[in-house]
Order: C-alpha cells, then structure tokens, then sequence
C-alpha cells in the first residue's frame, strides 16, 4: 500500500483559497450563530486531542474550530450524525464503529465512516498514588477507580481490558466516570485510589498528578493483557519512556492504541484533501507540535489502526505524492458470534 515518499508537491499554502471555499460551502446559509466551515472534534481539554485538534486549525487558511467533546465515542457518533466534519478517535474505538459491535452494537456498522490518517500511539495509562499500595492492575479489584466519563476512549479500553481480565466494574470500589481532565485532582484528594487514560504522553494532567501529590505510573501486564494484544489487531504492546514526569520515572510496560483521524464519506472531499495537505505538505513543522508525534512517518500515518476505508480526499492526495500502490483494503468484517454452549453439555 506504501511505497517511498517522493518530493512534495504542495506548497505549504496553496491550498489556502480553496479551503476557504471549502469552508464558505459548508457554512450555514443564515444565523447569527454561525459555525466555522471546519469542525474537529476533539476530546478533553487536557488531552492530545484537543491540542492536535488545535494545531490542526492553525495550519488550515479558514475557518476552523477544534470543539471538546466526551471523547472517542461521542465523536464517531458525532461523524456518523453529519454533526462535524472530521474528529479524533482511538483506533480500537474505530474499529468498533465500523464493524457495530461493543459499544456500537445497537447503531450497527457504520458503512459511512472513513480513515484520514493515523497519529500518535496512546498507551493505556495506570497512574495511582504512591502510598496506595497498588502495583499492578491486580490490584485495581475492591478499590476506587476512575474508568473515565461515558463516550471517553479511555472508558472504552478500560471496559476491553475488563472483559479480557475477567472483571466487571462492580469489581470496583466504586468505578468513578469522571473525564480525564478532573480525575488528576480526584487523585490528590483521595476521592479515587486510581486513574486510567489512554492517552499521548507526555500528558500536562499526568504530570499534574505526579506533581501534586505524588502518583506513579504502573506497568499493565499479565497473560490477560497478552491474550488480547494477540487477539486484537488494533492493539500493540506499547512503552512509556523512562524519565518522562520524574527522573527516577522507570519505563512503563502496558499496551495500547493510536489515536486517527476520521471522517464521513458524506465530508467534501476538498475539505479532507486540505486537512491532510496540511499536516503532510511540511510534516516536520506538524511533529514539532508535540513531543507525542516524535515517531510518526508517513508510511505509518497510512497503514496503522486504520479499519474503515480511507476517505477520497485522503486517498487523492496519497495518490498525489505517490505513496498507495494499491487499493485500501476494505473494512472488516463484524466478528462471527460465539455459538451458544449446549446446556447438557
């Protein structure tokens, strides 16, 4: 699907004009209230999201807003309902939407979704206090936990590694639903014993908690953990580097996702194409945003954690700089149901 980067053919902003065309056709005809031409939905304020959302905006000529939102889960159903022209999602979350199953099961698939590109890796985050005793996920079970907010990646993860685990968040003591940019500060004041959050690091509200009131990273591992990166083709076994948040920080064995970027087929394909061109046309001046694009490429931008189609203007511009030598497969299959087990068995 990837073949060598060729020499680009953009300049950095002559896509700008047609951008703002872009952006005037998706304006409403009237209101005072009018919304931006580009709506990039995002997630928490003090996640990567919203900062690649925001970074998004600044390299586009035109009208653009980067919007919070719940997080994963609320912006592929906001992708789905006509309600934003691209949004941010963690890959595992993606694949759910495409194929209607766990949290997308009653919607069903979505046969309207659409890839643009891959991004960061997020790992699944273990971040607790230091004086809790807890060293591992085992010891997670009887004790409070935030799971994060309802529509929330790390929520969705967290619920895919309780079923692997063998858990249920009645295992708990209680699960807390808080977002992710209020659960640091839950942390220091002992209204949870934990945090999870899938996530890009290095994260300002995991700093925050290391800061504040000492917390630590945790490694999440076991046999579960490695049954369901086997199983599952959008995880992979992931590492957050020593010495991120503390000098003493070890590195942090756990597993994770990436975060894309996604689209409706329904989105003018003009609108995609400039989106993409303005990450790619000076891909290095995009990584210097953030510490947590240090290891992207374009090769990986393309391929990895992508299970809907790619969306036309992505594909157009791939095709452009010579980077698909063929078609993009097509979307997975749902999973074939378990047949029920035989009672007189």
């Amino acid at each position: 699907m990837y073949t060598q980067e060729t020499p680009p053919r953009h300049p950095g902003r002559a896509f700008g004009a047609r951008l703002a065309l872009v952006a005037a056709l998706l304006l409403p005809v009237s209101g005072p209230a009018a919304e931006p031409g580009i709506v990039i939905a995002t997630a928490s304020p003090a996640g990567v999201y919203h900062a690649t959302g925001q970074t998004l905006c600044r390299l586009l000529d035109g009208p653009c807003e980067a919007r919070t939102s719940g997080g994963s889960a609320a912006n592929l159903e906001a992708v789905r309902a006509g309600e934003v022209t691209a949004a941010l999602a963690q890959s595992d979350l993606q694949y759910q939407a495409v194929t209607g199953t766990r949290g997308f099961a009653a919607a069903g698939p979505d046969p309207e979704l659409r890839s643009v590109f891959a991004l960061h890796g997020e790992p699944f985050t273990l971040v607790v206090r230091r004086d809790s005793g807890i060293d591992g996920f085992a010891d997670l079970e009887g004790r409070a936990v935030n799971v994060g907010n309802p529509g929330s990646g790390q929520r969705g993860t967290m619920m895919t590694l309780l079923e692997a685990w063998g858990w249920s968040l009645d295992d708990f003591r209680p699960a807390h639903f808080l977002p992710a940019d209020q659960q640091s500060l839950a942390l220091c004041h002992g209204n949870i014993a934990a945090m999870v959050y899938t996530v890009g690091h290095p994260n300002p509200s995991i700093q925050q908690a290391v800061r504040l009131c000492d917390a630590k990273l945790v490694d999440v591992t076991g046999p579960a953990v490695g049954r369901l990166v086997a199983e599952t083709p959008y995880l992979t076994h992931a590492t957050i580097p020593a010495g991120l948040y503390t000098a003493d920080q070890p590195a942090v064995a756990t597993f994770g996702v990436r975060a894309t970027l996604v689209a409706s087929a329904k989105t003018p394909p003009d609108a995609i194409h400039a989106i993409v061109a303005a990450v790619f046309d000076d891909l290095n001046a995009f990584k210097a945003r953030h510490p947590a694009y240090g290891d992207l490429t374009p090769a990986r931008m393309i391929t990895e954690g992508l299970s809907a189609p790619l969306h036309e203007g992505a594909r157009r511009y791939y095709r452009e700089r010579g980077w698909l030598s063929a078609e993009p497969p097509t979307p997975p299959e749902p999973p074939t149901p378990a047949e029920p087990a035989d009672p007189s068995l």
